[in-house]
């Protein structure tokens, strides 16, 4: 959890000197999240650069940084089911179907998948997920659903929603004596989670992650190489390009859901 680095989104300017490096008609334009790699050329701080190999395709390996990492990571590296596991994931956008995809790697024997979206279960199957909780369909608590489920609650749970009742699903879903819960999402700022001490007292274990426990320039080389090694499959969760000049498009589809990732090509 790197001070200097850690993700700012206010910031918006080169730590060195405070000022952008980039302008249009003499009006600074701002960096975003470190990296500003909404452009053809990009000036980065040493520290947000990670060398990989240089045979990885560029169009498959850039939606490995946020997003898959953080979900595979929060489960192979935070929640780290033993083979055989029952696990449940709620939400199932990129994030969620990378924590399934870390359970299927993982050797899950179920991977229950809970999101208020029906649509979103058919594409979920490809990511390992077993079988669907709509909470919507259910006129009791979805924690209570996957206890009965699962015999008392799954073994791992992991939130990739950032709503503070999933979390607190995610966290009652799991088996006392040793379940654990993983949380991902990051929640509204005012919200505040809340739980009964007992399901503390019983043996389950709550647990938060940022960026899937790994540390960017280190780990992100070894997680390209699960895609060369044909470890991790990256492409099913490509849905859409679109040209540059089209930006806005893929800030349409992330809005509406539609979707997983959406790559923005530079023109030629």
């Amino acid at each position: 959890m790197c001070d200097l680095l850690r993700i700012n989104t206010d910031r918006g300017v080169m730590l060195s000197d405070g000022k952008s490096r980039f302008s249009i008609k003499g009006q600074p334009i701002y960096h975003f999240l470190g990296t500003s790699t909404f452009s053809e050329y990009t000036v980065v701080h040493v520290g947000c650069v990670a060398k990989i190999n240089p045979l990885a395709p560029l169009d498959k390996v850039c939606v490995i940084s946020c997003g898959i990492s953080t979900g595979l990571g929060a489960m192979v590296n935070v929640a780290k089911p033993p083979k055989g596991s029952t696990v449940a994931v709620f939400g199932l956008g990129a994030v969620g179907l990378s924590a399934a995809e870390g359970a299927r790697i993982a050797g899950a024997s179920r991977i229950i998948g809970v999101d208020l979206n029906p649509n979103r279960f058919q594409e979920a199957k490809k990511f390992g997920v077993t079988e669907f909780v709509n909470p919507k369909d259910h006129n009791k608590p979805v924690q209570e659903v996957i206890a009965e489920m699962t015999n008392g609650g799954v073994d791992r749970s992991v939130e990739c929603t950032g709503n503070v009742d999933a979390m607190i699903s995610a966290f009652e879903c799991v088996h006392d004596g040793w379940g654990v819960a993983v949380l991902v999402g990051v929640p509204h700022k005012d919200a505040v989670f809340k739980t009964h001490p007992i399901n503390l007292l019983n043996e389950r274990t709550l647990k938060g992650t940022f960026f899937g426990n790994y540390k960017p320039r280190s780990d992100i080389p070894s997680v390209v190489e699960k895609y060369m090694n044909k470890e991790l499959e990256v492409e099913k969760f490509i849905t859409h390009q679109v040209p540059f000049s089209e930006i806005n498009k893929a800030f349409d589809y992330m809005l509406k859901g539609e979707g997983l990732r959406c790559i923005i090509r530079m023109e030629e």
